[in-house]
Formats: structure tokens, sequence, C-alpha cells
């Protein structure tokens, strides 16, 4: 071991390993890449591209948005984001109350405990209302972490996404849409 890493604290070598293995996870998802974004026929078509430059609303309910949306995320070191968001989506529509408490501890522990794998970027003041919030767990209790989370995708994650390389090679590779084909008409003449 070099010498500057026998000086540090065994926590921050136990982090630093653990952000290892969570890179090389990452590395060796191949369904995290942009290539799930174009696959064969099933590529966006270039109105679906454009479309997610309208909000980014659409751009998180179109298949291929999230797709490439999430690709460049993990391009960013920063897909726990929307992984959160849709968590948090996911647990809102939990049927079953008894499962709520399960699902919001599983929830806090990957995202927002302190040793989170895969902590998010939230102010102290939203993390303890979010930890008191699991006392007792409702459907509502990761409504404030998710918006702030929404809102940082949105103000900030997106309009990088818009100006990048990987969405402007999406809009030169996507498929125009199919047209239909119409018989030309004649000038009517007056």
């Amino acid at each position: 071991m070099c010498k500057g890493l026998a000086t540090l604290p065994a926590c921050c070598l136990e982090r630093a390993k653990e952000l290892k293995e969570r890179l090389r996870s990452i590395l060796q998802k191949p369904n995290w890449t942009l290539a799930c974004c174009k696959i064969g026929k099933n590529k966006p078509t270039l109105e679906e591209c454009l479309r997610w430059k309208e909000s980014f609303e659409k751009l998180l309910s179109s298949k291929y948005g999230l797709c490439a949306f999430t690709a460049f995320l993990v391009s960013e070191f920063s897909e726990e984001n929307v992984a959160f968001y849709f968590a948090c989506e996911d647990y809102r529509k939990t049927k079953c109350p008894a499962k709520l408490p399960a699902k919001a501890q599983k929830i806090y522990n990957e995202f927002i405990g302190s040793e989170a794998p895969r902590e998010i970027n939230i102010d102290h003041e939203t993390r303890d209302i979010t930890k008191a919030n699991m006392q007792d767990p409702s459907p509502s209790c990761f409504d404030l972490a998710q918006h702030r989370i929404y809102m940082l995708m949105a103000k900030d994650c997106y309009p990088r996404f818009l100006h990048s390389p990987a969405y402007r090679s999406l809009l030169c590779q996507a498929r125009p849409r199919a047209r239909a084909v119409h018989p030309p008409q004649q000038e009517k003449k007056v």
C-alpha cells in the first residue's frame, strides 16, 4: 500500500472501496448506455427526440428519453438521482400499507442514509425532515426529498443533457417518422 493511503482513517478506505465497487458495477451494466436507445427499428423518432426539448416531464415520460437521460447521468456519475426519483414514484403507488415501512427503509438506506451506497445530494434540512418522516412511513414521506431531486435534475442535469454530444448524436441517428403516402394534388384553376 502506498504511504499516503496508510495514513487515511479506515472509514475513508472503506468508502473508497465502496465507490470503486460501485463504479465497477455501473461500468459493467450494458443497459446503461445510449445503445439501449438505438436498437434496430426501436430507435426513437426525430419528432420524439425533439419533444424532449419541450419539457423535462416529456423526457421522463418517454421510454427512450428516460433511457437516454439515465445513460447521460451514468456518464456523469449521478444516476442515483433518477433512480431515487423513480423509487419514490414506485413507493408512492404501494397499495398495501403494511409494505410501506420495509420499502421506505430500503429507499432510505440506499439513497438517503449517511452511509447510503447511492447517496443523493440533498440539504441537511431535507435529510432531517425525511429521517423524521421515517418514524411513521406514509406514501408521502419522501415527497420533499423527491421534489428537491426532481428540481435538481430539471434545472441542472436536463439542460446539460440537451446540450450534450449524446443528445445531439441521438438527434442525428433518430429515425424519421413514417410518412403516409399521398397522391400528388393537382392545382385548382380559378
